[in-house]
C-alpha cells in the first residue's frame, strides 16, 4: 500500500458518495482507481508513469475526466465540506506556475485560466476557507487577474452572522455590499484612498493565517504546486480532490 492511498477511514467516507454502478459490465474497482488518481495528484508524475498496481493508466485517466465532466468531483466536495464552520470565512488566492506542457492547449474560444504575471505563465487558485482553514469554495483565473473579480462568485453563499476576513485586494464597495446583503459582516482593512473608515478588527484579522496554512498544505500535492493540466477544468478537479483529501484527514484526526 502506497502512502498516497486512501486509508480505510477515508474510503468509508468516499464510497457511499460515488455514483451507482451502471447495469451490465461491473465497473473496475473504484478504490484502486481512486488510489491511482491520488497517486498522480500527490506525486505530480505524468499519467503514463502510474505504477502497475493501480491498473491501466487509461482507466484511471478516463475515470478522472469522465467523472469531472459528470460533475462527480464537485458533488463529492460539496458533500464532504457540508459540515464546515460558518462563523468565520476567509478568502484569498495563490499563484501557481504553469508547466510548459500546460500552455500547449488549443484555445478554441475556451478560457484555460492561464496568463502572464511576474511569475511567468501562471494560474491563480482562489479559495474560501472556514475557521479551521478548510476549503469551502474554489475557483480559477488567469494569473494576472485581480482577486476581486471572482469574489462575487465565491462569496454568494454566506450564512447570516458570518464574518468574512479578506485583505485589501477585496476592499471594494460592491464586495462589502454583497457580504452585507447576506447578513454577514466584512472584516477587511481599508485601502489608503478610501474616504470613509469601515469597522475593522485587527484581532480577528490575525486569524487569516489559517488560509495561508491551507495554501501551504495544498501545495504539498505536486500536481497543484505546478500546473501540468492543459484544461482549466482538469486542474480545478485536481484542486477539488486535494481539498477533499485535506478534509478527510481532518475528519480522521478527530475520530
Amino acid at each position: 500500500m502506497s502512502r498516497y492511498d486512501l486509508t480505510d477511514f477515508e474510503w468509508r467516507m468516499v464510497e457511499p458518495l460515488l455514483p451507482n454502478k451502471p447495469r451490465g459490465v461491473p465497473r473496475v474497482d473504484d478504490r484502486r482507481v481512486l488510489n491511482g488518481i491520488f497517486w498522480v495528484l500527490r506525486s505530480g508524475a505524468p499519467w503514463r508513469d502510474l505504477p502497475e498496481r493501480y491498473g491501466p493508466r487509461t482507466t484511471c485517466y478516463n475515470r478522472f475526466t469522465r467523472w469531472r465532466k459528470a460533475g462527480v468531483w464537485a458533488r463529492l466536495m460539496d458533500a464532504i465540506t457540508a459540515a464546515h464552520d460558518g462563523d468565520i470565512q476567509m478568502i484569498d488566492s495563490t499563484s501557481v506556475r504553469a508547466h510548459q506542457q500546460a500552455a500547449t492547449a488549443k484555445r478554441g474560444g475556451r478560457d484555460h485560466c492561464l496568463g502572464r504575471s511576474r511569475g511567468g505563465l501562471t494560474t491563480k487558485i482562489h479559495v474560501v476557507v472556514d475557521a479551521q482553514g478548510l476549503p469551502i469554495r474554489l475557483g480559477l483565473t488567469a494569473g494576472q487577474t485581480h482577486d476581486g473579480q471572482i469574489a462575487d462568485k465565491l462569496l454568494d453563499r454566506l450564512g447570516p452572522r458570518t464574518i468574512v476576513l479578506a485583505d485589501k485586494a477585496y476592499d471594494a464597495d460592491r464586495i462589502r455590499a454583497l457580504i452585507e446583503e447576506q447578513g454577514a459582516t466584512p472584516n477587511i482593512p481599508a485601502k489608503s484612498n478610501r474616504k470613509w473608515e469601515p469597522c475593522f478588527s485587527r484581532r480577528l484579522y490575525r486569524e487569516r493565517n489559517m488560509i495561508e496554512r491551507f495554501f501551504s498544505k495544498l501545495k504539498h500535492f505536486r500536481r497543484i504546486a505546478t500546473r501540468y493540466d492543459k484544461l482549466a477544468e482538469n486542474f480545478l478537479a485536481m484542486v477539488q480532490l486535494a481539498s477533499m483529501r485535506l478534509w478527510m484527514r481532518a475528519y480522521e484526526s478527530t475520530t
